[in-house]
């Protein structure tokens, strides 16, 4: 529960020697309904929630009001960009090609898309981001495109019981942000974001730990 989860990070943080505020909690809001994210999320005072996919998110935001920050955390597809101008952070964009069609979408309308560029630090074939030796040239584009604008990187970890085993990539990911976006990270989900804590994220990306038992679909991860 919400509760919960910040005291989780607040424990992270004393052992990372961090400011709690430095990190900022994406609730992700996948799979549960309008009135199942008010009541365990909005009803506590949290106002910045996530949704994986547009189509969801649309409804939703519309049913749960003005007074939400919203993230899109899912990977974002370019027919899907004309939808997005209403996210605070696009946590998914890893391709030239996006970053082109969120430009000209911009343009066209007179806005700017902050993104974080998805790493895939983990080299799994299955996931999304872009590879890190790529990382470069992705970034010289963004900063080329004076309607998107870079806020920091983002990657998954590969599903393992034992988060200290996503160490090693949350921590790979610190060291290309401090390279190419001021340290800024989201990384970390419901089981993991204490070990991404403490190797530096900006953003955690928690969905299945906000909610009750039974809340969840079966075999839904945060991703």
């Amino acid at each position: 529960m919400l509760a919960d989860v910040l005291e989780r990070i607040d424990r992270a943080c004393a052992r990372a020697g961090r400011d709690h505020r430095e990190v900022r909690l994406v609730a992700v809001t996948k799979g549960h309904d309008a009135e199942s994210v008010r009541a365990a999320v909005l009803a506590h005072g949290h106002r910045i929630l996530g949704e994986n996919r547009v189509q969801e998110w649309r409804a939703k935001a519309e049913a749960l009001g003005p007074d939400v920050e919203w993230h899109l955390v899912g990977h974002l597809q370019t027919n899907k960009v004309r939808y997005c101008r209403g996210f605070a952070l696009l946590h998914g964009v890893d391709s030239a090609r996006l970053i082109d069609a969120l430009e000209a979408d911009g343009e066209r309308h007179d806005h700017v898309f902050p993104v974080l560029l998805q790493v895939n630090v983990s080299g799994e074939i299955a996931k999304h981001g872009a590879d890190p030796a790529a990382l470069g040239d992705l970034v010289a584009r963004v900063r080329a495109a004076p309607h998107v604008r870079l806020e920091g990187l983002m990657t998954m970890a590969p599903y393992d019981p034992e988060p200290e085993r996503a160490r090693p990539v949350f921590r790979a990911l610190r060291a290309l942000a401090e390279r190419h976006a001021d340290g800024r990270t989201s990384m970390g989900m419901s089981g993991d974001f204490e070990v991404a804590i403490e190797e530096g994220a900006t953003w955690i990306r928690v969905g299945s730990a906000l909610f009750a038992p039974g809340a969840t679909r079966p075999n839904e991860v945060d991703r």
